[in-house]
Formats: structure tokens, sequence, C-alpha cells
């Protein structure tokens, strides 16, 4: 897809969409579609925006993105763009992380819904009072907290990380003892990569810590709505059908998942593995409308659209809402400079070590 914001004619997004097989985009719609880029790319002039969006973005929003990537792809870029405005087609914490990381600067999340259920799963408050709990039974206790959280609870962490860096954020905090907040799938591909010991002591409350100080990991129950879907029976199906085809996962899939396909990695890992492989046949366990990106990206492969789960919160994001989002100034995001603060320093302890 295109993302250099020009507008392009009717006849090369039909081309380029016609990949997708998704008869909604007819020469109607990517008329639509044309028109609403040359006005965005027209506001984008005027007002000094840029637009960053989320690698699971509807495919028309590429049309006006400047820079599309992964979630440390995008905060590394947040940190780094001499736009006044920046316009963040993607949930309400990326939005929050861009703020964080350019106070002066204009945010814009064109609909404030585009939530998470990750960041919705634990709160800044929840995380202060099991962080202090926690310290009586392990003092050089570390706090990891995954980027898809609210400034609040990144406040209250050490660091943060992504699905990318996950694994090297843990081994970098050179402590005994680390809370990994908030995905629960994610947590415990870490600890099994890393070889450490897990426990969740929120799945059952009538543990207690002091009964479990030979463990090196502690985990949170957030699961994200799209990933949690995905169960070993799919792979299992797929390849009864197709035994040929090389499956991805995403690292917020169960550690079974994980297991039995064939290459885990984050959104920016499994389209390079797509780009380079060799099969001729794949499938991503992941968000759908990625899925169709890396398809138009990759026309001589074929991509398997056997699981096809779209993310309620990206899904929020329009070109449509992106103009009103531009024309309006809206949705400002604002963040309280103290806890501003705070969160930048686990921002920036996790970009700096990539």
């Amino acid at each position: 897809m295109n993302t250099n914001s020009d507008p392009r004619s009717v006849d090369d997004l039909l081309q380029d969409f016609g990949r997708l097989g998704d008869a909604t985009y007819d020469a109607r719609r990517c008329a639509e579609i044309r028109d609403l880029v040359a006005e965005i790319a027209e506001l984008k002039r005027e007002k000094n925006a840029i637009v960053l969006a989320h690698n699971y973005q509807r495919p028309e929003i590429f049309e006006v993105a400047d820079f599309v990537g992964d979630s440390l792809e995008l905060a590394r870029k947040a940190a780094d763009v001499e736009a006044g405005t920046i316009v963040f087609c993607g949930v309400h914490f990326m939005a929050e992380t861009a703020k964080i990381l350019n106070p002066t600067k204009t945010v814009l999340l064109p609909n404030l819904a585009a939530g998470c259920s990750l960041a919705d799963s634990i709160t800044g408050d929840a995380l202060a009072e099991r962080r202090e709990e926690l310290r009586k039974v392990y003092p050089d206790l570390a706090v990891v907290t995954y980027v898809n959280t609210t400034a609040d609870v990144k406040a209250e962490s050490d660091i943060c990380c992504t699905s990318s860096n996950a694994a090297a954020i843990v081994e970098s905090c050179g402590t005994d003892t680390v809370i990994f907040i908030p995905d629960e799938y994610l947590a415990r591909n870490v600890a099994r990569e890393t070889g450490k010991h897990i426990i969740f002591p929120t799945a059952d409350p009538r543990r207690t810590f002091e009964s479990d100080l030979d463990y090196q990991m502690i985990g949170w129950s957030g699961r994200c709505e799209v990933h949690e879907k995905f169960t070993v029976e799919d792979i299992t199906a797929v390849r009864k059908q197709f035994p040929d085809v090389v499956i991805l996962a995403h690292p917020e899939c169960s550690p079974d998942v994980i297991a039995t396909a064939d290459f885990s990695g984050n959104t920016t890992a499994m389209t390079r593995f797509v780009e380079r492989t060799k099969a001729l046949r794949y499938l991503l366990l992941t968000e759908c409308a990625m899925g169709d990106n890396v398809a138009a990206a990759n026309p001589k492969k074929e991509m398997l659209r056997l699981c096809s789960i779209r993310c309620p919160h990206m899904n929020l994001i329009t070109l449509e809402n992106t103009l009103e989002s531009l024309r309006k100034n809206q949705y400002v995001i604002e963040i309280d400079e103290e806890i501003r603060l705070r969160a930048l320093r686990a921002v920036d302890r996790m970009i700096s070590i990539g």
C-alpha cells in the first residue's frame, strides 16, 4: 500500500485493494478513498501534521500514513518527529505514548473509543498497590510494563517493553524477580524464552507470595482479546488441509500456540519473514487487517484467510474520522505532567535498549 500520502488514481487503488479479495473496495469506495486522501494530504500540509499508523490499521489508512510500524517503531518515530501535530491512527495508549515523548506537540486520536483490552486490564493504582505488596517479599523487584498500557501504569513502572524486545528488557533488569504486566501470554512466553519460573498470584488469591519465593517472574492476568482466540486446534486444522503452510504467530498468543507455530514474532518481524521466506503459502495468527496489508504487499505468495479476527478498537479508526480529526483538531491527548515525566523514564529506558 501507498505510505507517502500522495493521492493515487482510482485504478491504482482498485488494483491494490483488489488483491485483498474484499468486495467493499469497489470503484465507488476507491473514489471516496482517493478524495479523502487528497483532503487529508492538504490539511497535513496546512497544519504541519504527520500521520503515524500501526500495522493493524485498515489498508486505506496506509494511504495517508507518513510512517507505519509496530509499537516500538512508532514510539521511536514519535520521539523524533519535527511536525507540530501528530495524528495517531492506532489506539489510545499509543497516542498517549506519543504525547509522553512529545509534550509540546499536539497529539490527536481520531476516535477516543479506540481502546485496548490489555490496557483496560490494569490501572496505575492497582499496579502501585501490587508493587508495594510484592516488594515486602522481593525487595529488588523490577516492574516491567508492556507498552499496551495507559500512561498512569507506565508511571508506576521501572521500564516498558514491546513484544519485540520483552525478553531483552526482562534480562536487562539485573534483579532476582520481575513483575511483568499485563499480558499473561506474553509473560509466559518471555518466561519460557528466558528460562525463568513464573507465577500468577492474581489468578488464585488463596496463594501467598511467601510460598512462591523461588519464582523469578510474576505475571498479571490480562489478555489481548484478538490473540487469545487462536488455538492449537486452528493450527492443526490448517495443516491438515494445507500441509505446506508456514504459520506465524504473534507473541500475545498462548504458549501452546507459539510452540506449535513455525515462527513467532511481533508485527514487523512477521512482515519481514513473509517478505523473505521461500514458502509460497503462509498464515498469520494476528489481527486480520495486518494480514490484508501483508498480502497486498506480497502478491506472489498465498496468504490463507482461515483465521480472520479483527481488533474492534483498531477498526474504529477510519479515513473519515482521521479527516475530521485534522479539520477540528480532535481529539487532543492530554497527560498530567507529573505522570508524564514518570512514564517518560520507563519509555525512554525501553527505547534506549531497543
